[in-house]
């Protein structure tokens, strides 16, 4: 499918939850996937050391040349570091086991907040004539997802339907707001997607109605079900678009990459008409 948005500064969203296990990745990938396939061109920025984004699509840790490392510690451009990937409109600037210790050697660096900030906004990215960036942030809430934090427009929150799901969103949103108050007051919440949904199970059920009732409208009305092409997908380095479009994983992502779209179709309108 065509692009068919004009070259404008990119929608910047970071995917962000601090407990590990609830498909922040699988999230991150088939998100991006899936604007890809609508058209709107997008970067997939992996900031997590542990780099399942980058291998799940086709970057295994040997063929990665520059990464979100080099970026932020060694100040490489941004544009030195992205890679195409086998999805059409989908590029990644992959990750890098030497992340974990990044904490520690950015501590040093004054402008340690604001790193990836400076780089997504370096006036080169523009003739990548980006749309959409996804950050794909650590299980945690590190300097790493502080960087992404500061550098982002919005931030999407996988959470899984499970018991005591909502309790885990305090510290988060602690967060976001400590960052909304000294680096990024624009920073907002893009919504809150539930994953792992089993329709059949009563508490994912019950943590649907809960979640819909406390934070109302920021909940996605898409959710992601529980889905086996969703798990195998990964190992065939691909994502489930791809894997098995016709899979009821693959119609969730397309239905929440509508639901994105449809958020930022003022933006998106603006470019066209430009």
């Amino acid at each position: 499918m065509p692009n068919v948005f004009e070259k404008s500064s990119p929608i910047i969203i970071s995917v962000a939850n601090q407990k590990g296990g609830v498909g922040k990745t699988t999230t991150t990938i088939n998100l991006a996937a899936a604007l890809a396939e609508r058209g709107a061109n997008t970067l997939l920025i992996d900031l997590d050391p542990q780099g399942n984004a980058s291998t799940g699509l086709g970057f295994p840790p040997t063929e990665r040349k520059k990464t979100t490392y080099d970026i932020l510690i060694e100040e490489t451009p941004l544009l030195e570091a992205i890679v195409a990937t086998s999805v059409a409109g989908l590029s990644i600037c992959p990750s890098s086991a030497d992340l974990s210790s990044a904490d520690i050697e950015l501590m040093a660096n004054e402008k340690r907040s604001f790193l990836l900030h400076d780089s997504l906004r370096d006036p080169q990215i523009s003739q990548l004539g980006l749309d959409f960036i996804l950050i794909d942030c650590p299980p945690s809430l590190s300097l790493l997802t502080v960087n992404a934090l500061v550098a982002s427009h919005a931030v999407l929150v996988p959470l899984q339907a499970e018991f005591f799901a909502l309790e885990g969103l305090s510290q988060l949103m602690l967060t976001i707001r400590e960052v909304r108050r000294s680096a990024n007051p624009a920073l907002r919440i893009e919504g809150v997607v539930l994953t792992m949904v089993d329709g059949r199970n009563r508490l994912s059920q019950q943590v649907e109605s809960d979640a819909r009732k406390t934070l109302g409208e920021l909940v996605f009305t898409t959710t992601i079900p529980r889905n086996v092409r969703l798990s195998e997908a990964p190992s065939y380095a691909q994502s489930v678009l791809d894997y098995d479009g016709n899979s009821k994983g693959a119609e969730a992502y397309r239905a929440l990459a509508q639901e994105v779209l449809a958020r930022h179709s003022g933006v998106l309108c603006n470019r066209r008409t430009d």
